[in-house]
């Protein structure tokens, strides 16, 4: 007795007999395919000689072709296929008249052409739908058919709720927020200031270097005051297309109206207010068209209904004056770089989350940092978090912030780089210069660290200063002392192995730098005494205002060089003076390959008090 076929044998069954039937009903049609006689192309010439002869057994006369059989040389011969091309042939008369007279029985038919009506209006229609195809592809695909579109305003949104930044989320910003605590105030309770007759500000502008974070500052506002957020970018405003960036703007307004109370912020104002006509005629009609309209929602909105516009750049002066004025931004706070105790607190406020060290001591880790912002600060804390895991630790501690600060500084090390014997010498030398004069000259900052291992911005080794506290003045002194500083290297390769190499380009353009600085801007020539010649000429090679004479930028560049050569000379007489403590530090590099600060005291002491040898 059988076993019966289960539903998956079934199955299995029909499709093995699908797949054959598909098989070989192909190769029936390929066989078929194949069978079939392909035309045989004629020329017109040829088809009117085969006509007269009565070798054509049918025809299908059309406008351009012609199509049928020709006659069988056998009784029992299959008819081959023709096609014949009419091209340059369209009005020949006899045409007719010769398959009347050569093709048995009548048997052609000719295809009437044609009107002219019939040839304009269907190849417009088609053109016309193709159009209608290809607008619809594009429009579902958001591409062109996106600028239909383009006119809607795309903000940012944080609804109550969705914004959990506070003022306890910023820190070493105690005076700007007292600032912007009174905007939350204003926004939370609106008839606070109106009962005293005040008038809240319109709008509020962040000044401030990248990184420092207004953007930070604007959602901290919202979320305490608890009220819709809308966030855009300038260039957001800027289209290819003039007037979608007006459009944004009154759309972005009627929202933020229709939401009241509510926060407007637009990040990188300076992308839609730089001052009208500042680029040439006619060549930013969407960018003013856009600030025109700004100027008039920031004119008509009504403060008292609760809606503040804050925005936020780093480039104030390029800011429309229309733009900047009372009444529109009332009120301009700038977000300073922080110093030692607001770089304490930014760091204490990142590392809330991550497990330190019991001994880890964070004023001293900011005091590591000058100069950075609130944003390099986070990183630091995330590379030190990295570096840490990296090394298999549980904590966070000190070692891992020094590395961290020189990954943001220099860049990572690059301890498989293969250099010369002689090379890591002259790398020695030149690292030992800067830091014998650095710890010779007074009111310069100590030396932290020297090392000879190459980093990834291109450095093959470098002196690492550590600035006792914050300084926001620099004397005359401390300038020169820093040229020397920065010529100490290339200094000791001439005094220790003949020559110079290429390796002290960027302390050259430091050097120049800050000596240019002190002649054009700081007035610390006395011989073009206290004048500020072109503001912002604090490069090497840069030209002076077109109000000066050439004369005087010759005296400029004179000042400038005599000031170089001074230093230089400052600092040939301390590598010189002190050789032997010059070779010691060199030895101990190539030796130890980095030596802190501590160490380079221990080893200078071994030849006397600074100073003396």
């Amino acid at each position: 007795m059988k076993r019966p076929r289960s539903p998956r044998d079934r199955r299995r069954l029909l499709a093995l007999w699908l797949a054959a039937s598909a098989v070989i009903g192909g190769l029936a049609l390929g066989v078929a395919f194949r069978s079939r006689t392909a035309p045989r192309s004629l020329s017109y010439g040829q088809f009117r000689k085969r006509l007269e002869r009565g070798e054509i057994s049918s025809a299908r006369v059309g406008p351009s072709l012609i199509e049928g059989t020709l006659a069988a040389r056998e009784p029992a011969g299959t008819p081959v296929p023709y096609r014949v091309s009419r091209v340059g042939m369209e009005h020949d008369e006899d045409l007719i008249r010769l398959l009347d007279a050569h093709v048995p029985d009548g048997h052609y038919e000719a295809e009437e052409p044609p009107s002219p009506v019939q040839a304009m209006v269907f190849p417009g229609a088609m053109f016309l739908m193709m159009i209608a195809a290809l607008s619809l592809v594009i429009t579902r695909s958001g591409g062109l058919g996106s600028a239909l579109a383009s006119v809607k305003t795309r903000p940012k949104r944080y609804a109550e709720g969705q914004a959990p930044v506070t003022f306890r989320d910023v820190a070493g910003h105690e005076e700007v927020v007292t600032e912007l605590r009174e905007i939350a105030d204003f926004l939370r309770t609106p008839g606070k200031f109106g009962s005293l007759g005040g008038r809240p500000p319109k709008g509020v502008l962040l000044v401030g270097s990248p990184g420092t974070g207004k953007t930070l500052l604007a959602r901290a506002v919202a979320g305490e005051a608890g009220v819709p957020f809308f966030s855009l970018c300038g260039s957001d405003f800027v289209e290819l297309y003039v007037g979608v960036g007006a459009s944004r703007v009154r759309k972005l307004f009627a929202k933020a109206q229709a939401m009241a109370p509510s926060l407007i912020f637009i990040d990188e104002l300076d992308a839609i207010g730089k001052a009208r006509g500042s680029g040439g005629p006619g060549g930013h009609d969407e960018r003013d068209q856009t600030l025109n309209q700004l100027l008039v929602e920031m004119d008509g909105f009504d403060a008292d209904r609760g809606i503040i516009l804050l925005a936020a750049t780093n480039r104030p002066e390029t800011l429309d004056p229309a733009l900047v004025r009372p009444g529109r931004f009332d009120r301009q706070v700038v977000v300073d770089r922080p110093d030692l105790i607001s770089r304490e607190q930014i760091l204490k406020v990142h590392a809330r989350s991550v497990p330190l060290d019991e001994s880890i001591n964070l004023k001293q880790v900011a005091a590591m940092t000058p100069g950075f912002v609130g944003a390099d600060l986070a990183n630091l804390v995330n590379e030190a978090a990295l570096l840490a895991a990296r090394r298999g630790k549980c904590s966070v501690g000190l070692p891992e912030f020094e590395e961290g600060i020189e990954r943001l500084i220099a860049g990572p090390e690059k301890r498989q780089r293969l250099i010369r014997l002689a090379e890591k010498r002259r790398i020695a030398v030149h690292e030992a210069g800067h830091a014998l004069v650095a710890r010779c000259l007074p009111d310069t900052d100590p030396v932290h660290k020297v090392t000879i291992i190459g980093r990834g911005n291109g450095a093959l080794g470098y002196t690492l200063y550590r600035p006792e506290e914050d300084r926001l003045l620099h004397t005359r002194t401390s300038l020169r002392n820093s040229i020397s500083s920065l010529l100490g290297g290339t200094l000791a390769e001439e005094i220790t192995l003949g020559e110079a190499s290429d390796g002290c380009t960027s302390d050259l353009q430091r050097a120049t730098q800050i000596a240019r600085r002190m002649v054009s801007q700081f007035g610390m020539s006395p011989l073009l005494g206290r004048l500020n010649y072109g503001g912002d000429s604090d490069g090497p090679g840069s030209s002076v205002d077109s109000r000066w004479s050439e004369q005087t930028a010759r005296e400029i560049d004179l000042e400038v060089r005599r000031i170089v050569d001074e230093c230089q000379a400052a600092a040939r007489h301390i590598l010189e003076t002190r050789r032997r403590a010059l070779g010691r530090i060199t030895d101990a590099l190539i030796e130890r390959e980095t030596i802190d600060g501590p160490a380079l005291d221990e080893i200078l002491a071994l030849g006397g008090r600074v100073g003396d040898e």
